[in-house]
């Protein structure tokens, strides 16, 4: 099993990369690492002094290290250099930790809600407290612009705190008996042992919101996280140990993920899996789970439709595509893959948009106003050319962008393509990257037909003023979250994920926590007598 896809390509070797670019693009990117180089240090240096930069996997309470002794390079995106070496761990680490979480589930589990609501609470005023140190890591590891990248931790927090809330608000049932001497109620109780399976493009929200309900519930965790970015993992983790979780209650393996994740899924003593990720990966682990019928959380890929309708306000929906289209470089699952804009306002919408998408500025996250950082590594490049390519070869237009960026490594130019079709492959994958494609409707049905013509069906976005197509189109649309007038709509408190291969379960508010309680009937008889 391979639990990768664009993050089992290799970490390291971007120095390699510049080989392949035109000679006076090679002089401005080396120039531009040297310059990032002392800053870069800097940053490091200061992460090292306040105790959160980690390179050991955590097991049971104890930073480890490999048991064969190694390591794997963890690299900036924008540089190419190596901020550190991290314990590359596999099946023989997975397994210990398995066993920690095992036993400290057995304590844990049997704390009071209000106990480890506090605890919970703790954690989350040591991550607010150190946002800054956490955002510069997640810029480090990730490339994500700094203000996003605080932006991320305080959204990841929100997830801590929220959950520690909810934990004292796992209610049971009492129903009505059948038989005058039976007494019936329903209890809910944790889960198990947890394995949670993240990715790099969230470094710590896509951990918090696994791990927040999953501790409040009474359950433990495994968390493995992408070799891109376990940084981040790692610091969260030693912040969760000073807030006084418990040593095995939250335990950090990441290296070999083939290894990681067959041990997961093989341990009888992991009882749920949680993971974020592509569809394709999602399904192996859902697979793999069936061997000792594990419970299964999967977000995954999505194809998100954008749909701009004539009596939209024009401002408000650049606005909203904007946020929806290049957040993170374009690297996220709820990211507008498909622009769909109704004939009626189309060319005004192109011209606008990429008048917006022109002043965006690109470039390493450190420096001020930039606004979209590197693509993760040279395969998510590749991918972003390969998709272009195919559609410019099947009849659509490059208005804006369409090629690396002059900064070199894995920097892309803002994109926008029009004249994109259902043929192409920028309408049919998700292309994880800073382009946007404009498709064209002419009627609210056809937008709705094109919007659901795809295997995904996490997230969704409309725009327009009319309140009773609001209604109609939301309702209609085959998608797990819908966004009207707005392109930025995940927040702690409402339950995200998606439908058909977008994934199973919810994560966040209140049903968040269902996915980690099992429910337990209890049959009381012989209650009449005295």
């Amino acid at each position: 099993m391979s639990l990768g896809g664009v993050g089992r390509i290799a970490i390291c070797g971007y120095r390699r990369i510049l080989a392949s670019h035109l000679p006076h693009v090679q002089r401005i990117t080396l120039q531009f690492s040297r310059q990032m180089s002392t800053e870069m240090q800097s940053v490091a240096s200061r992460l090292q002094s306040s105790g959160l930069l980690r390179t050991q996997g955590l097991i049971g309470g104890k930073w480890t290290n490999a048991y064969d002794g190694k390591t794997l390079e963890v690299n900036n995106p924008a540089t190419g250099e190596i901020i550190a070496e991290v314990a590359c761990m596999g099946r023989k680490e997975t397994n210990d930790a398995i066993s920690s979480a095992f036993d400290a589930y057995k304590s844990w589990s049997k704390l009071t809600a209000a106990e480890r609501s506090k605890r919970l609470r703790k954690w989350y005023d040591l991550l607010m407290a150190h946002q800054e140190e956490l955002g510069q890591l997640i810029t480090l590891e990730q490339g994500k612009p700094l203000k996003e990248a605080m932006g991320e931790v305080g959204y990841g927090a929100s997830f801590i705190e929220f959950f520690a809330e909810e934990a004292k608000r796992v209610y049971g049932d009492i129903i009505p008996p059948t038989l005058p001497d039976r007494r019936l109620f329903v209890l809910k109780q944790p889960v198990g042992v947890v394995g949670a399976i993240t990715p790099w493009n969230f470094p710590l929200a896509m951990i918090t919101r696994k791990v927040g309900p999953a501790l409040a519930c009474g359950c433990t965790v495994v968390i493995k996280p992408s070799e891109l970015t376990p940084l981040t993992a790692l610091a969260a983790a030693e912040l969760a140990l000073q807030a006084g979780i418990p040593p095995g209650a939250v335990n950090v393996v990441m290296g070999n993920a083939p290894d990681i994740g067959d041990a997961l899924l093989a341990s009888p003593q992991v009882r749920k899996i949680t993971f974020t990720g592509s569809t394709a990966v999602g399904k192996k682990l859902m697979a793999g789970a069936a061997g000792t019928v594990k419970r299964v959380s999967l977000e995954l890929g999505g194809n998100a439709p954008c749909i701009v309708f004539d009596d939209a306000d024009l401002d408000v929906a650049i606005k909203g595509t904007l946020a929806a289209k290049f957040r993170n470089s374009g690297q996220t699952c709820v990211c507008a893959n498909r622009v769909l804009v109704q004939e009626g306002i189309y060319d005004k919408f192109a011209d606008a948009f990429s008048k917006a998408v022109q002043n965006l500025k690109v470039g390493d996250g450190f420096r001020e106003g930039v606004v979209q950082g590197p693509l993760i590594n040279e395969a998510a490049v590749n991918k972003v050319e390969t998709f272009l390519q195919d559609a410019v070869s099947k009849g659509a237009k490059v208005l804006l962008g369409g090629k690396r960026h002059s900064l070199g490594m894995t920097f892309y130019e803002p994109t926008i393509i029009s004249d994109v079709n259902s043929e192409m492959l920028l309408s049919r994958e998700e292309v994880f990257g800073p382009v946007a494609p404009l498709l064209r409707f002419k009627t609210e049905e056809e937008a709705i037909h094109m919007a659901n013509d795809t295997n995904a069906g996490l997230a969704a976005y409309i725009f327009t003023n009319n309140v009773q197509r609001t209604w109609r189109v939301s309702e209609a649309l085959e998608y797990g979250l819908v966004g009207v007038n707005e392109g930025i709509i995940s927040t702690e408190v409402a339950p995200f994920g998606g439908i058909k291969q977008s994934g199973l379960g919810r994560e966040g508010s209140k049903y968040g926590m269902d996915e980690y309680l099992e429910i337990k009937y209890v049959c009381l008889g012989d209650m009449n007598r005295n």
